[in-house]
């Protein structure tokens, strides 16, 4: 699989972290939208896209965020273990991602390759530090 093409979307905004959403494409045949590039502790790093998880509620049956005290539809009380689900299981599922190490520390270098041309270019140049930890 051979990536054909980067596009970076600088972020300008109060969110301090996100610096940029990338989008990938692979082989001129598939696209991967909305990869974050994010400042970490110890430099950026990609955030893959995901998606928040949601819980039922038991009675009306609306799906709710993770984490939620009440339900968005009826009002009712969620039980607690529909509000500490997000100490034991993560908020967030990713829709797509890297299967390897490899595999991803190429692709995190590639779009990180291309965020420090976008930034060069729009004159948003920092003194961003590159790292290959996964910081979250």
């Amino acid at each position: 699989m051979e990536i054909t093409e980067i596009r970076v979307f600088i972020k300008e905004g109060p969110d301090k972290k996100l610096k940029a959403y990338a989008t990938v494409t692979f082989d001129n045949a598939f696209v991967v939208r909305n990869i974050k590039v994010i400042q970490g502790a110890s430099g950026l790093f990609i955030a893959m896209p995901s998606r928040k998880l949601k819980t039922q509620c038991p009675k009306c049956a609306f799906k709710n965020e993770v984490g939620s005290k009440f339900c968005n539809k009826c009002g009712h009380s969620l039980p607690p273990e529909h509000q500490q689900m997000v100490d034991t299981k993560a908020e967030h599922r990713d829709i797509a991602h890297p299967i390897s190490k490899d595999f991803r520390e190429y692709l995190q270098s590639k779009i990180l390759e291309a965020f420090q041309q976008e930034a060069g270019k729009t004159g948003a140049t920092r003194n961003f530090v590159n790292s290959d930890a996964h910081d979250e």
